[in-house]
């Protein structure tokens, strides 16, 4: 998929989506702006990894219109989808007693399927992205850990400095 039709046609879905879904949980401003900060926070990691991946030649992009090796377009569902949907869910299904263990296992899984979304794309050559080490696997697997988790961090503490100084 070339990056403008992704632009044209994917984009506007996810904003779709995620603005339903604060549409029907209704977080609050200070949750919403800091699970968007949060996911902000993933894409920037996650496009520091990959272009670090580039020059040290663990993998590469295939796609025309590359913006210094990187798909720009490619990080918005980090900030929308992974960030501020999921990081959201994951806030909300955290304090509900019995809703507590999907958060445990939404706080789990998203990093592995993404990643596991990679093997899939690199393993069948199907997608736009390149594996040119063996070590790309174990290093595409750090990078969305890291990215996830720290993206995460960042919405917490902003979540819980607002709600700390609001009582």
């Amino acid at each position: 998929m070339d990056l403008v039709a992704y632009l044209v046609l994917d984009v506007p879905f996810i904003l779709v989506v995620y603005l339903a879904v604060l549409l029907f949980t209704r977080p609050g401003r200070v949750p919403t702006l800091a699970a968007l900060l949060g996911g902000l926070g993933m894409a920037v990691i996650n496009m520091l990894a990959d272009l670090l991946a580039y020059y040290v030649h663990l993998w590469h992009y295939t796609l025309p219109g590359l913006v210094l090796h990187l798909p720009l377009p490619f990080y918005i569902p980090d900030i929308f989808v992974y960030g501020g949907i999921g990081y959201l869910a994951i806030w909300l299904l955290w304090h509900r007693r019995s809703w507590h263990w999907v958060a445990v296992a939404l706080l789990v899984a998203t990093p592995l399927v993404r990643a596991l979304f990679d093997y899939a794309r690199a393993a069948t050559a199907s997608g736009y992205i390149v594996w040119d080490s063996p070590l790309a696997g174990i290093f595409d697997l750090l990078q969305y850990l890291v990215a996830f988790y720290l993206g995460y961090l960042l919405f917490t503490l902003c979540v819980r400095t607002y709600l700390s100084h609001r009582q």
